[in-house]
């Protein structure tokens, strides 16, 4: 008769172990990844905002002599 520790400590070569800890793993991998990137593209538009435009020469229309 096999022991009940004996059967406790047999695995399947450690194939299904790894799932368990490699899974969770690319789980938050990827959601850091996707996070990254929301904040780079947040953070290039807010510079893109934030450079004012000039305007090469006023117009006489832009210009006010009351």
């Amino acid at each position: 008769m096999v022991k009940p520790t004996a059967l406790i400590l047999a695995h399947q070569g450690g194939w299904d172990e790894l799932l368990l800890v490699v899974a969770p793993l690319l789980v938050i991998a990827a959601l850091l990844v996707i996070a990254n990137k929301r904040v780079s593209d947040k953070l290039q538009e807010t510079q893109r905002a934030e450079v004012p435009q000039q305007d090469p020469q006023p117009n006489e229309a832009d210009i006010d002599e009351r």
